[in-house]
C-alpha cells in the first residue's frame, strides 16, 4: 500500500443465473448480486448519483456503511463524509426512515420493505484542494474525481456494503458519455448504448465487496497503452489535462521497469494483469495536491504534478510504481489475518508494517541496482538518504507497536518511517541471510518461501510471524528482529555495512537543486513567501550563483512563486537535471537579483556510503551477492 508521498519536502466467475434462489445469507433471500450503479452522465455540483439495490431482505433492520479506513492507507478517510441526500425507498417508491448512526453508517428499519438506496457522492479532489472537510480528507490517490473530462473512480468512495454481506457478489453499472475512454480490471460483462447514442452503460462483476474496493477505474479523455511483460498484461492509463504527457511517452519507461521487476522476482507467482492509473494534476487551486500512489492488489493509482518534466516523471514512476507493484509479494501473497479479514470501519492492524511497506520499499530500491537500472553509487545514496530520514523520526520506537497502533498518537506521526527505517530493516535482514547462507539466500528467497507456505488465500498468525521467519532462516535473524523491530534498540548500520565491505565516511556527495542531505533548502512564511534558508550555502550550485539565506524566490523561469503554487513550481525545480537553462528571480533587501545560467551538478559535504579500500575478498563476494543476487 502505499500512500507514499512523492514530494515529502513540502510539509473468472460468471453472474449467477436469474433463476437461482439458493439462500447464501441470513440477510438476503436470493444469491443474486447486489446491484449498484454510478451515473457519471448526471453529475451536478461535482456530485454523482449512486443507487444500491440489494434484493429482498429477510431481516427487520439492516445496516449500510461506507469505509472509514481502506486497506493500504493506514489513516482515517471517512468516505461517509462525502455522501449527501441519502435515501431509502420501499417497493412503492416511498421514502423510508433512515437513522444515521455515525459518519459512515446508516440503519434502516422494516428492511423487508426496502427496495433500494440512493445518494450523491462528492468529488474529494475538489474538497482536498479547498482545505478539506476536517483533517481527514482522503489522500489524492485514494480519493475520487468528478471533473468533466476525467473521473477517478476509487470505488470505495462510491459503493458501500451491508453488514455481513461483504462476501456477496456485486454487479456495478457505470453510465458515462459514449465517447469517454474507460478502463478497469473488473470483469466487464456487458455494455449498452442509450437510444440517442450519447451515453453507454458498462456492467461489471465483482465476486465480493473486497473486489469493489480493490479495483479502481478511470473514465474520460485519457489515453491507454497495453503491453506484455512476461506473462503479465500491463494496462497504463494516463490523464494529462494539457496533454503534456501520455501513456505512449511513458510506455518504454514502465516496460523496462516492470521487465526488470519481473526478472528480479523470478519464479514468484504474479498477477496475469496489472493496471496503472496515472492522474496528472494541473496545478490549479482546485487540483489535488497529495502526490504519490496507493496500491491495490493488482493495480495502483498514482497522482503527480502535470508540470513535472519528462525525465523527472520517468524517475518518479520508477520509484513510486515499482514500490506499488512489489506489493504483489506482500501483502498480496504474504499477509496476516488483520489484512485478510479487514474491517473497513473498525480495523485492527498487523504488527508487521516493516514487512508490508518496509520490505516492499527495500525491493523497489534494491532491484534497480540488481537489474542495472542505477549505479551502485546511486543505490548507496538512497540508503544513506533513508538513514538520515529515519533519524529525523523516532528511531527508538518499537516498530511492531507502532504498526499495531498506527491510527493513534504518537504512533501515527511515525508512519512515514515505514519507508525509511522499514526499508533499512529489510536491508539488514537481507545482509544477515546472505552472510549466514554464504550468499546463496536473501530476503527475496525468504518472501518466496513465505508466499509458497501461505499465498493470497491463507493468512499467517500475526504473533507467530517472527518465530516462523527465524525457523525458516537463522537464529541471528530472529535475534535482530526481536531486538530492533519488536524491541526499541536503534540499529547500528555500520555493523551491517562492515559485513559487505562498506563504510560511512565524510565526503562530497551530490545535492539536489531543492534538497541538501534530504532536507529542503527553502521555507515559507505568510508575510514573506518562499525563501532560501541557511543550508542554501551548503549547496555548491546555489552558492556559486551567489544565492543567500533569506533571499525570497519571486519567480522561476518566468513563473511567479507563491505559497499557493510553491508545491508545483518547486516540484519542477526538484526534477531539474544538469544542462538546463534557467532564470530565477530573487528579492534581496528589497532589490531584485536575477540568476540566469545553465544548471550544473551541485554538491554538498555529508556522510556517504562507500566501498572500503581494504575490504576483504569475503566482504566483496558477499557485497556482490547482496547487490546482484
Amino acid at each position: 500500500m502505499n500512500t507514499k508521498t512523492l514530494f515529502a519536502f513540502f510539509a473468472g466467475a460468471m453472474l449467477v443465473g436469474c433463476g437461482s434462489t439458493k439462500i447464501i445469507s441470513n440477510d438476503l433471500a436470493t444469491s443474486l448480486p447486489i446491484e449498484t450503479s454510478i451515473n457519471l452522465s448526471n453529475i451536478t455540483d461535482d456530485k454523482a448519483p449512486v443507487t444500491i439495490n440489494p434484493g429482498r431482505f429477510t431481516l427487520e433492520t439492516v445496516t449500510y456503511r461506507l469505509p472509514r479506513v481502506i486497506q493500504g492507507t493506514y489513516s482515517v478517510s471517512d468516505f461517509g463524509k462525502y455522501v449527501d441526500d441519502f435515501k431509502a425507498l420501499d417497493y412503492k417508491g416511498s421514502k423510508m426512515t433512515v437513522n444515521k448512526v455515525d459518519t459512515n453508517t446508516w440503519t434502516i428499519a422494516n428492511a423487508k420493505e426496502l427496495d433500494k438506496i440512493t445518494y450523491l457522492v462528492n468529488d474529494t479532489y475538489d474538497i482536498e484542494a479547498s482545505g478539506g472537510i476536517g483533517k481527514d480528507t482522503p489522500f489524492s490517490p485514494a480519493g475520487t474525481n468528478l471533473e468533466p473530462n476525467n473521473y477517478v473512480l476509487n470505488l470505495h468512495g462510491f459503493i458501500g456494503y451491508f453488514d455481513s454481506l461483504k462476501n456477496n457478489q456485486y454487479k456495478l453499472d457505470v453510465t458515462a458519455a459514449s465517447d469517454y475512454v474507460r478502463t478497469s480490471a473488473l470483469q466487464n460483462v456487458s455494455s449498452k448504448v442509450s437510444e440517442d447514442g450519447k451515453t453507454t452503460t458498462t456492467s461489471y462483476f465483482a465476486p465480493r465487496y473486497f473486489d469493489i474496493t480493490d479495483n479502481p477505474m478511470m473514465y474520460g479523455n485519457l489515453d491507454v497503452e497495453e503491453f506484455q511483460v512476461g506473462g503479465i498484461k500491463i494496462v497504463l492509463s494516463v490523464y494529462s489535462p494539457n496533454k503534456m504527457h501520455s501513456a505512449a511517452s511513458l510506455k518504454e519507461t514502465v516496460f523496462k521497469m516492470m521487465q526488470a521487476q519481473k526478472a528480479y522476482l523470478g519464479d514468484i507467482n504474479v498477477t496475469p494483469r496489472y493496471d496503472i492509473y496515472l492522474y496528472l494534476s494541473e496545478g490549479k487551486a482546485e487540483s489535488p495536491k497529495g502526490f504519490g500512489a496507493l496500491e491495490h492488489h493488482t493495480s495502483t493509482v498514482v497522482v503527480m504534478p502535470e508540470s513535472i518534466n519528462k525525465v523527472a516523471l520517468a524517475e518518479s514512476m520508477i520509484d513510486v510504481v515499482s514500490h506499488e507493484f512489489f506489493h504483489i509479494v506482500t501483502p498480496l501473497s504474504v499477509h496476516s489475518e488483520d489484512v485478510h479479514y479487514f474491517d473497513y470501519n473498525n480495523p485492527t492492524f498487523s504488527k508487521h508494517l516493516w514487512m508490508y511497506e518496509g520490505v516492499t520499499e527495500y525491493f523497489a530500491t534494491l532491484f534497480q541496482v540488481d537489474q542495472g537500472l542505477v549505479e551502485e553509487r546511486d543505490f548507496y545514496n538512497k540508503i544513506m538518504g533513508k538513514i538520515e530520514g529515519s533519524k529525523r523520526l523516532n528511531d527508538a520506537m518499537s516498530f511492531t507497536i507502532m504498526s499495531e497502533n498506527v491510527l493513534k498518537a504518537p504512533y501515527k506521526d511515525q508512519y512515514l518511517n515505514v519507508y525509511q527505517k522499514g526499508a533499512l530493516i529489510g536491508m539488514c535482514v537481507d545482509i544477515l541471510i546472505r552472510e549466514e547462507s554464504n550468499g546463496n539466500r536473501g530476503i527475496l528467497s525468504l518472501m518466496k518461501e513465505l508466499s509458497n507456505k501461505y499465498g493470497k488465500n491463507k493468512p499467517f498468525e500475526d504473533d507467530k510471524l517472527i518465530e516462523e521467519i527465524t525457523a525458516m532462516t537463522y537464529p541471528s535473524v530472529g535475534e535482530f528482529l526481536n531486538t530492533h523491530v519488536v524491541g526499541d534498540i536503534p540499529i547500528n548500520y555500520n555493523t551491517f555495512f562492515e559485513k559487505v565491505g562498506l563504510e560511512v565516511a565524510e565526503g562530497q556527495i551530490e545535492a539536489n537543486y531543492i534538497l541538501v542531505n534530504g532536507a529542503p533548502i527553502v521555507s515559507g512564511a505568510p508575510d514573506k513567501g518562499i525563501f532560501f534558508v541557511d543550508s542554501v550555502l551548503e549547496n555548491s550550485f546555489w552558492k556559486e550563483q551567489g544565492a543567500q539565506p533569506n533571499d525570497i524566490i519571486k519567480a522561476v523561469d518566468g513563473n511567479e512563486v507563491t505559497l499557493q503554487n510553491a508545491n508545483k513550481v518547486l516540484g519542477e525545480v526538484f526534477g531539474w537535471k544538469p544542462g538546463r537553462d534557467i532564470e530565477v528571480t530573487l528579492e534581496r533587501d528589497g532589490k531584485e537579483v536575477i540568476i540566469k545560467t545553465t544548471t550544473t551538478q551541485g554538491y554538498t559535504t555529508g556522510k556517504a556510503l562507500k566501498q572500503k579500500k581494504d575490504a576483504t575478498d569475503a566482504q566483496n563476494i558477499l557485497r556482490e551477492a547482496w547487490l546482484k543476487g
